[in-house]
């Protein structure tokens, strides 16, 4: 929380603006007898009252300008005092909302912590400080880190009562509700939108959380650090369509995508680093369709490809580095088709594809540099049909040979 600055005692500002302000007007008689080119001053023993009546009005000039420097300080600390005053009332304030808000998000009751959610958007939105800005976006990022179970099968097991299935759906879908409109505000604050205060730029924590849906489209993160850390995509869909990543870090390592539909269709990876290192892609269809790689770095290091469907079809990889090093395709499929590779590096270099599909049909290799090097290809199918442009480096003879050799 920012604390109201400490000012100077009355007698220390006064000083030290008289000291400054003689100064700055001994600065300018020097300069202006430099100019006027005067060498020395001629003594006299006595003046005339002419001269006399010029020195009163000066004493009288040097005495109002102390008082309107004096009235300056003054006005100055009197408007630093009521501003300091209102920054703790605020705050004051904001702390009294905030401690109501945080007790009823951890109520039993999903209705009281849906009023919960709501008031902490809008304590965010009104916050005095940028500090209590993320404080309140702290809160509900760890509401979403709680343990939350995935959905209940829609049929009792063996020897459940079905009654007691039917309550544990009501729950399921009560806690989904809270759980789905905070990730639809951040969403919201996230968007190029002048309707509500922009959250840009803040940090959000969603280390462990478990996705079962969600939209984030359109949503823009530049500046701060955005944590999916070892985040769970279970179900639903998540919709993170058109979104921007430019910020320092957008971490997605060691997530685990296991069902469901995860959506990055036009989303545009522009500057910073995008972490999908040691990710799991088991199941359900994650798609970077016509995504578009500039700037920075994504990388998918050690990342394991084991099921479901990846789709990079259309994908623009236009600059920075997207890295698969060490990446293990072993089932599922990954699909690059109609990919353009036109600048930066696509590094496959140490991968292996032992199972599953790898489609390159219809890629363009027309820049930058895109190699396999000591890559494996041990199973499964890699396909380069109609893919054009210069063949990417490291291929084993019999992948790709349509591809241009020369350069």
């Amino acid at each position: 929380m920012r604390r109201p600055a400490r000012m100077m005692p009355m007698w220390a500002s006064l000083g030290g603006t008289f000291v400054t302000a003689v100064a700055v007007a001994g600065g300018a008689l020097w300069v202006g007898l430099d100019l006027l080119d005067v060498h020395g001053v001629r003594r006299e023993r006595q003046i005339s009252s002419s001269v006399l009546f010029d020195l009163v009005k000066l004493s009288f000039a040097v005495v109002a300008g102390l008082g309107g420097l004096v009235a300056l300080v003054v006005a100055y600390r009197k408007q630093r005092t009521e501003e300091n005053a209102a920054l703790r009332e605020n705050t004051k304030l904001h702390s009294d909302r905030f401690t109501s808000a945080v007790a009823q998000l951890g109520d039993s009751s999903p209705a009281i912590q849906l009023g919960g959610v709501h008031a902490l958007a809008g304590l965010a939105d009104d916050a005095p400080t940028r500090q209590l800005r993320q404080t309140c976006i702290d809160v509900l990022c760890a509401y979403l880190r709680l343990p939350y179970d995935p959905e209940p099968s829609h049929h009792p097991g063996d020897g459940q009562d079905p009654a007691e299935l039917a309550r544990a759906r009501t729950v399921y879908r009560a806690l989904r509700e809270v759980r789905h409109t905070i990730i639809r505000i951040i969403g919201n604050h996230l968007r190029d939108d002048a309707t509500v205060v922009s959250w840009q730029g803040h940090d959000f924590d969603f280390t462990d959380v478990v996705f079962d849906g969600g939209d984030l489209s359109q949503a823009v993160f530049t500046g701060g650090t955005v944590s999916f850390r070892k985040a769970r995509f279970v179900d639903g869909t998540i919709d993170l369509n058109y979104a921007r990543f430019a910020s320092d870090v957008v971490n997605f390592g060691g997530a685990r995508f296991e069902g469901g539909r995860i959506n990055f269709l036009g989303a545009a990876f522009t500057g910073g680093a995008v972490i999908f290192s040691h990710a799991r892609f088991e199941g359900g269809t994650v798609t970077f369709g016509s995504a578009y790689f500039e700037g920075g770095m994504a990388t998918f290091r050690l990342a394991e490809f084991r099921g479901g469907k990846v789709d990079f079809g259309r994908a623009r990889f236009e600059g920075g580095k997207v890295d698969f090093g060490r990446a293990r395709f072993e089932g599922g499929k990954v699909d690059f088709g109609s990919a353009k590779f036109k600048g930066g590096t696509v590094d496959f270099g140490s991968a292996l594809f032992m199972g599953g599909k790898v489609d390159f049909g219809s890629a363009e290799f027309r820049g930058g540099t895109v190699h396999f090097e000591r890559a494996r290809f041990e199973g499964g199918a890699v396909n380069f049909a109609r893919a054009m442009g210069q063949r990417p480096m490291g291929l084993p003879d019999g992948i790709g040979e349509q591809l241009d050799r020369s350069g």
